[in-house]
């Protein structure tokens, strides 16, 4: 029979979250108790930072992140019901149109501590988890990596019918930059085609990681009961209703002796694992073999996750819409994901120096001849997200790295070298805020009323400072921002009146500041304004949330399809145009010059980063300032701050480059050396003021490529995207046609769902050899036949393409006739690629 595990083994070093979520279901009656201590107490922000989880559920759409996120919130004792998202009642899905579509548009954090305070015995602290619940959609891309970098942890759900699909593979290698620990959930295994096996060796060659077992699934015939955890030797089964019972290591091996094997055989395998690559658990391993205790496997294991390089990573098991597993992962959280002491300390950039924030600190202490404990900041912290939020405007969502950020603190924003000041501080769970006095390192919260703070800035306090500037070693620290990636579509806008365009205007400013992979222009010769995202779904949920949050009135403009994107690129260098701006900005007199070449990034050449010479990328261009100085001349000599100047010529060169001389389009894929000469293009500091130096640089780049277009070497660039077909195999042969012959595509690859995939995204890892990966059989493989008609095998197939993203827009629909809707289709950014030959031709005749 199975049987509960008893308080007593919690208190003697088990697992003692498992022992108390049983002892859950045996006290539901608690429940309201758990939520009314729970509402009432907000020590999460004076939590100890070794005692808080900033972990993110990432994974590809509809792979089960909302509902995985629903059943921990359940389980913890956060909400009294378990969300649905076919229903339209989870927590963190709240806007209209995700619980609509049934997809998270929008990341959402939420707090929860694990285990429930209530069920905690004498001596045991729970631990606070914040989480962030992320968009799978790739036209919200975006809204991921803004997010991955404040966090401290990940887990990686896997839909274990389809596997490691396209997004799951980016989110995965975002998280790879951000050194983020991750652990792998394989969802969904009591759905049809479920292969745990599968999924496990898809992650492993596609991923380039290497499993570590931590669970192995728990069949009963055609049913899919619970999970069996290989590190602890027994067994979960759940009910319906996420009740869990613990089956003993005795029972399963009377009742189930096959399974038993395979559970000593998955501990034996990850135990050697461990010992080849941790010396601590070989040594343990050689003296007690397979009788290494729990506690020493977890500690190997979080030992060779913690450097986030995801050489291995945890998996477990589970279905989490039948509530099967999810208990279990939020041990795996606690017991694996490191906190926010366990992280590497923060790099952030101060000129054009990376170095920790720890050494700049001690740097300062040791030039002022200050006292180790009197810190030259009080507090820094990373603005991740801007919202808009209906009642309390804009909210700046943000990170605290170091120190503590108050209510009366004045935030200087290295960014925009601006002060400011938060009216409140707010924790946010989903949609409920809650106020608080100020927010500690490790923290994740939010701010209101700042007034520039925008997505990537930094915010620093210091000592008893109230001055007009930040003390000069500290004005230009900041956090390594998120570059925004390149639009790929765009919708016209024409307002029908002043008033509609001043207000439509004053909207897009707003949701551009919420998402900075929406942009938008006004031409002011015709008053069109061009919305310009990230694909088809990003703007029409752009363009949803302006009539809907922004109350814009759909009958005052006219609004166009949307379209894809072109953009413009060199194919020859220009020649060296140097410009001179003269004209009154201002009613203010003034003048300055500067000389730009423009050519293609393929043939630029690297430049080392000085105060005087700088490279930066921006939308796939790289702009190059150089401000030259005669020989033996001291940079201190120069009438101007050499920062700042470089800081306008760099605006100059965005604008210029954002509209292109053949299309008006976006120039990519362009290198730009822009110089500045100060003996002949600075002309006092009263005449050459920051205006008229960013316009000079703006005049000199847009001069270098009308030159080049007037010799015909500008070309036109097309967005394609990376396309992912799933179908039927007596489908595919008409579906590849139809990719080259009707859409421009190329087929790179068809395979059966069973073979492995190799390459991927994360291509500069090391491969794995998937042959040497232990995953246990699927069971049910062996009673396939026993499934019935509707459960028979359809032959899949996998065809992996490239085609220009015009084409592969609403191609789902026409997918739906071919394969009747047996179908999924994964698209992804593929770059800008040039156009030519008859679609060169067709463009120019539109």
């Amino acid at each position: 029979m199975l049987i509960s595990t008893p308080l007593r083994r919690c208190r003697s070093g088990g697992s003692r979250s498992l022992a108390l979520l049983v002892l859950r279901n045996a006290q539901l009656g608690r429940q309201s108790r758990i939520a009314r201590s729970y509402s009432s107490d907000h020590a999460h922000h004076e939590s100890r930072a070794e005692r808080i989880r900033n972990i993110g559920i990432i994974a590809h759409v509809d792979a089960g992140k909302t509902t995985t996120t629903e059943r921990m919130l359940y389980h913890s004792g956060r909400t009294r019901h378990l969300g649905n998202v076919d229903h339209g009642n989870t927590t963190t899905d709240f806007l209209p149109m995700e619980r609509e579509r049934g997809i998270t548009i929008q990341s959402a954090a939420i707090t929860f501590q694990w285990p429930p305070k209530a069920l905690c015995p004498p001596g045991h602290e729970s631990q606070t988890i914040n989480l962030i619940d992320t968009p799978g959609h790739q036209d919200f891309r975006y809204e991921v990596d803004r997010c991955l970098p404040i966090l401290d942890g990940a887990v990686c759900i896997l839909d274990s019918v389809k596997g490691v699909e396209t997004h799951t593979e980016r989110v995965w290698e975002s998280a790879q930059l951000s050194k983020i620990p991750r652990l792998l959930f394989v969802n969904k295994l009591d759905r049809d085609g479920a292969s745990f096996r599968r999924s496990v060796q898809e992650a492993a060659s596609r991923l380039r990681t290497w499993p570590l077992i931590c669970q192995i699934p728990w069949w009963q015939k055609d049913d899919f009961v619970g999970v069996i955890d290989v590190i602890h030797g027994h067994g979960l089964r759940f009910s319906s209703t996420g009740n869990m019972s613990v089956a003993s290591k005795q029972l399963i091996a009377r009742e189930y002796p096959a399974l038993r094997d395979e559970m000593e055989t998955a501990r034996v395998r990850l135990i050697e694992t461990l010992s080849e690559h941790d010396d601590q658990i070989m040594d343990e391993f050689l003296e007690l073999e397979n009788e290494v205790p729990p506690s020493a496997i977890k500690r190997a294991i979080r030992r060779l996750i913690m450097d986030g390089e995801a050489r291995f990573t945890p998996v477990f098991a589970g279905a989490s819409l039948r509530n099967i597993g999810v208990q279990p992962l939020l041990d795996a959280v606690v017991d694996y994901l490191p906190s926010p002491t366990d992280r590497p300390p923060l790099e952030i950039i101060s000129g054009p120096k990376t170095l920790a924030l720890s050494e700049l600190l001690e740097q300062q202490v040791k030039k002022r001849g200050h006292h180790p404990s009197q810190q030259p900041i009080v507090a820094l912290a990373h603005v991740f997200k801007v919202v808009d939020d209906p009642q309390r405007g804009m909210m700046s969502w943000v990170r605290v790295h170091h120190g503590a950020l108050s209510r009366s603190s004045q935030m200087w924003n290295s960014n925009v070298h601006a002060f400011e000041k938060a009216q409140h501080i707010l924790h946010v769970s989903a949609k409920d805020h809650h106020e608080v006095q100020h927010l500690a390192a490790g923290h994740i919260g939010a701010m209101t009323n700042l007034k520039n703070a925008r997505t990537g800035d930094t915010l620093i306090t210091f000592p008893g400072h109230h001055g007009q500037a930040a003390p000069e070693a500290f004005r230009n620290v900041r956090i390594k921002a998120l570059e925004t990636p390149p639009a790929v579509a765009f919708i016209a806008i024409e307002p029908y009146s002043r008033t509609a365009s001043d207000k439509l205007e004053d909207a897009l400013k707003k949701l551009s500041r919420e998402d900075p992979s929406i942009r938008w222009t006004k031409d002011e010769k015709t008053g069109q304004l061009i919305l310009s995202g990230m694909g088809l779904l990003h703007l029409e949920i752009a363009q949803d949330r302006l009539l809907t949050h922004y109350r814009i009135d759909r009958e005052s403009a006219m609004w166009g399809d949307i379209e894809v994107e072109y953009s413009e690129c060199l194919l020859a260098p220009s020649a060296a145009h140097r410009a001179t701006y003269d004209r009154a900005i201002r009613d203010k007199a003034g003048r300055a010059a500067c000389t730009a070449l423009v050519e293609p990034s393929a043939a630029h050449h690297q430049h080392a980063d000085t105060l005087l010479e700088s490279s930066v990328e921006r939308d796939t261009n790289m702009i190059h300032i150089a401000i030259p100085l005669a020989p033996g001349a001291d940079t201190t000599a120069l009438p101007f701050d050499p920062d700042t100047v470089r800081h306008q010529l760099l605006n100059g060169a965005i604008a210029a480059l954002a509209r292109g001389p053949r299309r008006s389009a976006p120039v990519r894929n362009c290198h730009v050396h822009v110089t500045f000469d100060p003996r002949t293009d600075f002309f006092g500091p009263a005449a050459s003021t920051g205006g008229h130096i960013t316009n000079a640089a703006l005049l000199a780049v847009r001069g270098a490529l009308a030159a080049a277009h007037a010799h015909g070497a500008v070309g036109i660039l097309e967005p394609f995207t990376d396309v992912r077909i799933h179908c039927p195999e007596e489908a595919g042969h008409a579906i590849q046609h139809d990719l080259v012959s009707a859409r421009g595509g190329h087929v790179l690859e068809v395979r059966k769902h069973e073979e492995g995939a190799g390459g991927g995204v994360v291509a500069r890892r090391a491969r794995v050899d998937v042959s040497k990966v232990y995953v246990p059989p699927d069971p049910y493989e062996s009673v396939q036949s026993l499934r019935g008609p509707k459960k028979a095998v359809v032959r899949m197939l996998t065809i992996v393409a490239k085609a220009p993203l015009r084409e592969m827009m609403k191609y789902d629909g026409h997918l739906r006739s071919q394969t009747g809707g047996r179908h999924s289709l994964t698209l992804d950014p593929g770059g800008f690629e040039l156009v030519r030959g008859p679609r060169e031709r067709a463009l120019e005749e539109r």
